[in-house]
């Protein structure tokens, strides 16, 4: 990952807004935004530290969620059917969120007939967080963890710095990057900073990009963004035994619901993770707290 120009992900989610939006926007989506959010009928906003913050006084329309949208698909609703399906796009590295009224055929989202909503996240490469905790992970060897947090907690920030760190020390990493969000990777080569060590498979389920890592990467180290599918888990018990580590995030507001969760729950009782890193909001400030499942 030498050599991977930062873009500034900032500018590119203010480019899908309307000409007129952006100077207004971009007042507002400095420092720590991580959200733009649009609803029809309401003004724009920037969230920031859990508070989201109007740049707009005039109300948004549906057609101008339909145009974000459109810019965001390459003017192709129909070759986004799959992402449909986990209501969001991908753009360029930006995960942007839908809701409104869904077109269902067999069982499946296939397209939005209505846009009430739009969430476009703006992630962000932020180094020195959680400083102290990922010093203990290495301290420790790099052993299975689990980033946990509720949604809009920073844990793929987190899971970033922690990859960033874990390859700057040494450790051959393989990142299954399903929605290219972790890299963040455009067409120019621009992206996040991984590491030295890291290589980086994106598009590709987890599961299979898993063991396409394992097979064919020699990694010591494999990351992912947000498990959650049956398949997800499956692989990361296949991949248990295999003298990999695993590194990886999971909505969840504390281990106790997680314990609630019965896939998650054969996990944490097995200790397939000896340690779990926390994130809190607290005052508007993330908290990280780093704990050791060993016994």
């Amino acid at each position: 990952m030498r050599g991977v120009i930062v873009m500034d992900k900032r500018a590119l989610a203010l480019s899908l807004l309307p000409a007129v939006w952006r100077a207004a926007a971009a007042e507002k989506a400095v420092g720590e935004a991580e959200e733009i959010r649009l609803r029809v009928g309401r003004p724009p906003t920037v969230l920031a530290c859990g508070k989201e913050n109007r740049f707009l006084r005039d109300p948004a329309e549906e057609r101008d969620l339909f145009r974000i949208l459109e810019k965001a698909t390459g003017a192709s609703m129909h070759a986004a059917e799959a992402s449909f399906a986990e209501g969001y796009v991908n753009y360029r590295g930006l995960r942007v969120g839908i809701c409104g009224t869904a077109q269902v055929i067999n069982g499946h989202v296939k397209a939005f007939r209505r846009i009430s909503s739009l969430a476009i996240r703006i992630p962000r490469e932020h180094r020195g967080i959680c400083e102290r905790e990922i010093r203990s992970i290495l301290e420790r060897g790099v052993k299975n963890t689990l980033v946990l947090g509720p949604p809009g907690s920073g844990k793929t920030t987190a899971l970033r710095e922690l990859i960033r760190c874990v390859s700057e020390s040494g450790f051959r990493v393989g990142v299954a990057d399903e929605r290219n969000e972790l890299g963040a990777l455009d067409s120019d080569a621009s992206g996040f900073d991984l590491g030295r060590c890291t290589d980086v498979l994106t598009g590709i389920p987890k599961a299979e990009a898993m063991m396409m890592l394992l097979r064919g990467m020699n990694p010591q180290i494999i990351a992912m963004d947000e498990i959650t599918r049956p398949t997800d888990l499956e692989a990361l018990d296949q991949i248990a035994g295999c003298g990999v580590s695993i590194l990886a995030t999971a909505h969840g507001g504390s281990l106790a619901e997680m314990r609630e969760r019965s896939a998650f729950r054969s996990l944490l009782d097995r200790q397939f993770f000896t340690s779990v890193l926390l994130i809190g909001l607290q005052d508007g400030e993330r908290r990280y707290r780093l704990e050791s499942l060993e016994t």
